[in-house]
This record gives structure tokens, sequence and C-alpha cells, in this order.
């Protein structure tokens, strides 16, 4: 078999790697392959009608709606204060043991997960809140913003999920199912944070010492009344989100819609909601819904191009045929998307690679629902990961003078290590997942 749309997908990566926007690195190459295909004969010039199709086919995909409602969702609740309430509810809580103000992280940003889904808005809200009063207190730099830049990247495993949303697009598979079975996967990765946090600081108390007894004194009464108010907005917006969902009310687009709405009513509930806050959310999401599309546009007119070379057939035999079978082909698959989780968005490397792995998966007879959430737990890497991990450099981009980039990339190391155990322990026993089967 010719192997030109093998380099094709090297072209595409040396254009990316380069530094050339990744939708138009897709799209040219697109561009520059088919003209070499149309020399040689393997390509056909009337292919190139079916692009506008399968770009307008793309953009009226339904499910993809929810992204920008889960975006702005997430923009709006940035704003409503609903954030602030809950570190400081945590902190109170947890203030008294060692590292309990990570663990309030941990658990705020779990709570933030399944109500926004949104990186930026998690790890810059826990950062400006968190960040200066666990430095005050002692904690180790190091500690203290890898356990901010983790808890803001639940949000990608714990529903509602852009990443979630998105490998139920590609993988053709429904997002609810996705949402459902991601839940035990996302929780443990909570619980492991926490776990770490604790016995780190039982090992080493400096690293993460206890809040001072005098800040801490607050009525029993007083404190439940504020965990009440702290905790039944996010609740409440968690129930109608995936409530509707879970309980097949909604799909996952229209739960998007409604929890949209509900990020608007708490932020006017809590006054937080203004004309300059509601535009600066708008553009946001508008412009990156925009970033979506664009990727999407350029990797349709790449994958026809590469399908009409042949390389997706010549992509397809080399990993239907690794050795180990499923496992073989599990491993490869994800160790090329924690690769390129260090240098691409997680956007970038679902529209690259999710349309050549999903045909071999289904061959395999791999169940495609775990295979999206395996994929979700490997994706979520790609945010902590330097040097590109986003979740980074929001925290870099907030942190000022108080951490240098060598305590971010020095503290985010145990908590990729944690996360890749998770998928270890998801691809060892699929129940974790929903009790789905791996393989035939």
């Amino acid at each position: 078999m010719d192997a030109i749309g093998l380099w094709m997908f090297f072209g595409a990566f040396v254009l990316i790697f380069s530094g050339f926007p990744v939708a138009f690195s897709l799209a040219g190459t697109g561009i520059i392959f088919g003209l070499i295909g149309l020399s040689t004969g393997q390509f056909d010039a009337l292919l190139l009608r079916a692009i506008p199709d399968r770009i307008f086919g793309t953009m009226s995909n339904f499910t993809l709606l929810a992204i920008p409602y889960f975006v702005f969702m997430g923009g709006i609740l940035g704003k409503s204060g609903l954030a602030e309430d809950l570190l400081r509810t945590a902190g109170l809580l947890f203030g008294r043991l060692r590292g309990g103000i990570a663990v309030a992280v941990v658990l705020v940003g779990l709570l933030l997960a399944a109500t926004t889904g949104v990186v930026a808005a998690t790890v810059v809200t826990m950062g400006l809140i968190s960040l200066p009063i666990m430095l005050r207190y002692g904690y180790d730099k190091g500690l203290a913003s890898g356990v901010i830049a983790a808890s803001g990247t639940l949000g990608q495993v714990i529903p509602p999920s852009v990443v979630l949303v998105v490998l139920g697009s590609e993988l053709g598979v429904s997002v609810g199912d996705l949402f459902l079975g991601s839940l035990v996967p996302g929780l443990m990765l909570a619980a492991l944070y926490v776990v770490y946090v604790i016995v780190r600081a039982a090992m080493n108390p400096k690293l993460a010492p206890a809040m001072p007894a005098a800040e801490l004194n607050i009525k029993p009464a007083a404190m439940a009344l504020q965990v009440v108010r702290a905790m039944i907005p996010p609740l409440l917006l968690i129930f109608a989100v995936l409530g509707s969902i879970f309980f097949g009310l909604a799909t996952a687009t229209e739960a998007g819609a409604v929890g949209a709405l509900g990020a608007v009513l708490l932020a006017l509930a809590n006054r937080k909601m203004t004309r300059a806050a509601l535009w600066e959310v708008t553009l946001s999401t508008a412009r990156l819904t925009t970033f979506v599309i664009f990727i999407l546009i350029g990797s349709t007119s790449f994958s026809l191009v590469f399908r009409a070379l042949d390389g997706d057939l010549y992509m397809q035999n080399i990993l239907a045929n690794l050795p180990g079978g499923v496992l073989g082909f599990l491993i490869v698959t994800n160790l090329a998307i924690f690769i390129l989780g260090f240098f691409l968005d997680f956007f970038e490397i679902a529209f690259i690679l999710l349309p050549i792995f999903a045909p071999v998966a289904r061959d395999l007879g791999v169940d495609m629902i775990w295979y999206g959430i395996l994929l979700g737990i490997n994706l979520q890497t790609s945010f902590l990961t330097p040097p590109f991990g986003f979740s980074l450099f929001y925290l870099r981009g907030i942190a000022g003078k108080q951490l240098a980039t060598t305590d971010i990339y020095r503290g985010v190391v145990p908590f990729i290590f944690i996360q890749l155990f998770v998928l270890a322990l998801c691809v060892a026993f699929p129940g974790l997942t929903g009790l789905r089967a791996a393989g035939p």
C-alpha cells in the first residue's frame, strides 16, 4: 500500500509543531497533499465538492452545541461569587487539619467541576483566592500550585465536561452515557488527590500546616448556616444539569442550556451580573466556539484527502495488527495521546487522532463508552503536562511573583502520576466505568 497518506499525517504535525495554527495546518496539509494526489492520479478532484457538505454537516451537529452552553455556564459562574463562597466555607471546615486548605481546594474543585466543567474559570478563581492563603500559612509552593492546577482539571472528567462532549461527538456515542460512566473515575481522582495531600502533610507537617485556631473561631450554628448557603446553589445547579441527563429528561445539549440559564440566575441572585461581565463571558464563549469550529473545518478537509489517499487504511492496518490485541492497541493509542498532550490542546488531539483510532477500536470490539472515558482521563493530563498545559498557563498568569514556573512544574508531577494510575485502573477494571467489557 502506498504510504503517501502516512506522509500526509506526519506533514500535518510538522506544520503544527512549527508554530502554525492547527486549523490552518490541517487544511493546508489537505490542500498540499490533494495536489500531490492529483499529480499522481491518486486523488479525484470531484471529491472536493464533498467538503462544503461535510463542513455544514459538522456545524449542524446538535451534540457539539453543548460546548458553548457549558463554556458560557462556566464563565458566568466564575462571575457569580459561587467559588469564593465555597472556598471560604471549605477552608473553615477543614482548616484545623494539616493540609486542610489543600483538601478544601480539592473538594471545591470537585463541586465546581460538576457545575462548570471549565478549567480556566476553576483554576483562576481558586488560584486567586486560595494560593495567597496557603502561602501565607507556610504551604510548600509546589504542593500548593499542584493541588490548585490538578483540582481545576477535574472538570474534564467530572460531568458536565466539554472534553466528554467532544469525545461523544467524535466517537458517535451518547454523551449522557459518557457522563454517567465517568463519575466513578472522576470521584476516584478527587479522592486520591485528598489522600496524597493528607499523606504528604502527615509525613512532613511543614509542607501543609493547619490554620491557626484563632482564625477558625466561629460558632457551630453560624458555621452550619454558612455551609447551607454555600452548598445549596451548586447542588441545585448540579441536579438541574446532571439530573436532567441521568433521568432521561434532557440531552446533554438541552441540559447545557438549562445550566447556562441556571448560572445566570445564580449570578443575578448574588448581584454579580453586570453588562460588562455578561459581555466578557459572551465574547470568550464566542472565541472558544470559533476556535473549535475552525479546527473542525481544518480537520474535515484533512480527513477527506487523508481517506482518499488511503491514509486511514494504512494507519488502521498498523493499529489493528499491534502485538497484544486490544491491550496493545490501548497502550499505543493512550501513549500517543499522552505524548501529544505535552504540546497540543485536547481539541486538537481529539479532532486529529480520533477519526483514525475510533474505527480500529470498533473493529477490535472495544466498548466505545469505555474507550471514550479512558481517552477523557488521558486528555485531562494534557492540561497539566508542561510545557503547554493550559492549567499551568492559567496558574502562572495569576500567580505573579508568588510562584516560580519551576514550582508549578514540580508541583503537578505527582498529580500527573495519580491521573495515569487511575487510567491504568480503568483499563484493568472496566467495571469502574459502568461494568462495560474491554473487548469482544
